[in-house]
């Protein structure tokens, strides 16, 4: 793995462990990666004081809660001024379904994962949604399997 500013190898390889089992223990990580538990600590404690690590979370499955659905909502707007994007930005935040919202180059200006438990669920979102701020377009894909899913960041491209 290269390294990037201010992330040299050992920094990486605790990444890497930490983002594949969140739960490992300092006294683990530094056994795994042959470190001095002190050291590895202080590694650790650096990379989130940077926010290179910003939370430690545990992934859940989103059918055993019940979110059966992932929809991806493309909205498209006419308004492009910072009094609209700050009631889009607010509208969003305030719902629970969307958990990932992108702003996009091309058609689309931005991209929504929303998930639900069902069809109806979902379009009680949409009503909401839209009711919320302007909007010039909204479309919706309905992913009908999950191929790959993963929150590991691809860290061989660390150094650029």
């Amino acid at each position: 793995m290269d390294s990037s500013p201010g992330l040299d190898a050992v920094d990486l390889r605790i990444l890497d462990a930490l983002q594949t089992d969140a739960t490992l223990s300092t006294q683990d990580v530094a056994e795994r990666l042959g470190l001095a538990p002190t050291s590895c600590w202080r590694r650790i404690r650096a990379l989130e004081s940077r926010r290179v690590i910003r939370r430690r979370v545990a992934l859940l499955d989103p059918e055993a809660v019940g979110l059966g659905v992932i929809a991806f909502v493309f909205v498209r707007t006419n308004r492009h001024e910072a009094a609209w994007l700050r009631r889009f930005a607010d509208a969003i935040q305030a719902m629970p379904e969307i958990v990932e919202t992108h702003r996009l180059s091309g058609e689309r200006d931005y991209l929504l994962k929303v998930l639900v438990p069902d069809i109806k669920r979902f379009d009680a979102f949409y009503q909401r949604l839209i009711a919320a701020v302007p909007l010039y377009d909204v479309s919706t894909s309905f992913s009908l399997e999950r191929i790959k899913e993963t929150s590991a960041l691809p860290l061989g491209y660390a150094g650029g």
